[in-house]
């Protein structure tokens, strides 16, 4: 009988066991970027480029509204697009679906905090990790937390 694990119980050592790999969908690869909704795009790319140092990959006109600005964090293969899709300007300002690891998360607050980046409350420990929510320059809000 083959034991099926659920999504929870599959650990990162286990992804390159022979067992996970003859069962898994090499079609997908990754996740290419996650997109950031922003109301004002030039306010966004110097809060993610200048206060969280990420780079630019792409910085082009896309529509005459708005341009395609893709960013790549260091260190990490997803990156972020700060673009809006037409008929969800009300997603921006809300919670991003969306967890982002950081080594420390009590210094990356503290430094993000001398930067001037806003929280919505101090970091918390849980069980499961540490965490704090993160605000961008459109109001985002974005968890930040160790693995």
């Amino acid at each position: 009988m083959v034991a099926i694990a659920s999504a929870a119980s599959i650990r990162a050592r286990d992804i390159d066991s022979p067992e996970f790999r003859c069962h898994s969908n090499p079609m997908i690869k990754r996740i290419k970027f996650i997109g950031i909704p922003v109301r004002d795009q030039d306010r966004a790319l110097e809060f993610y480029t200048g206060k969280l140092g990420f780079r630019i990959l792409t910085d082009q006109a896309f529509t005459d509204k708005q341009r395609w600005i893709e960013l790549s964090i260091p260190r990490a293969e997803t990156g972020v697009v700060l673009f809006t899709p037409e008929g969800h300007e009300d997603r921006i300002g809300t919670f991003v679906n969306t967890s982002w690891e950081v080594d420390d998360v009590e210094k990356t607050y503290e430094e993000l905090q001398a930067k001037g980046v806003e929280f919505a409350g101090p970091p918390q420990t849980q069980p499961w990790g540490t965490f704090v929510i993160m605000k961008d320059s459109e109001g985002n809000q974005i968890v930040l937390g160790t693995r």
